[in-house]
């Protein structure tokens, strides 16, 4: 039986450096937007549980709310193996074929290595199912995020593969015990 939770689902300030990178988890947040940081810390319910991504991005934005997060590996972004750490162009350019047939099911192909979204699902699902009761706020990515919401709605996970997920971005859903209510998803 599930204990009802609201779920405070926040992604990780913008990554510093170059765009277009998939990046590793040691990827430092540009936590300089104080005005951003202070506007979604006055919206975050206390008391509260606590949980971060163990990325640096998603626990440096934790620190910057003023959380005391536990790092949760459940809770990571999808692990796309050997093409961490290159931009989409190289990871193309070095292997056409690779790149091609993993974004022609992005949901269930899994990149050299890694894990597919459909798998990131399963694992964030079981970490759900593992939380605490009342409010728990989690510092997270935007396929975690992705992952959660695919669970709620119910939605195949190539659709769910659609929403955008903004940096320093609310999405706020409620577990209850006869299923799911979404109070907002993308908010700031």
């Amino acid at each position: 039986m599930w204990r009802q939770s609201r779920l405070w689902l926040i992604r990780h300030a913008p990554v510093e450096g170059p765009r277009g990178i998939i990046h590793a988890d040691d990827a430092a947040a540009d936590v300089s937007d104080t005005a951003a940081l202070l506007r979604l810390q006055m919206r975050l319910p206390n008391p509260h549980a606590a949980i971060s991504s163990p990325a640096r991005r998603a626990r440096e934005t934790a620190a910057a709310l003023g959380l005391a997060a536990v790092a949760d590996p459940s809770f990571g972004e999808q692990d796309f193996g050997r093409w961490t750490g290159r931009t989409h162009e190289e990871v193309r350019r070095d292997s056409e074929a690779a790149h091609d047939a993993f974004w022609r099911a992005p949901a269930s192909n899994r990149p050299p290595g890694g894990e597919s979204f459909v798998e990131q699902i399963a694992r964030v699902s079981r970490a759900i199912e593992a939380l605490p009761s009342g409010d728990v706020i989690l510092v997270v990515h935007a396929g975690t995020i992705r992952a959660a919401l695919a669970l709620a709605l119910e939605m195949p996970p190539e659709i769910a593969l659609r929403f955008v997920i903004d940096p320093l971005s609310l999405t706020r859903l409620d577990r209850l015990d006869n299923g799911w209510r979404v109070v907002a998803v993308n908010g700031s």
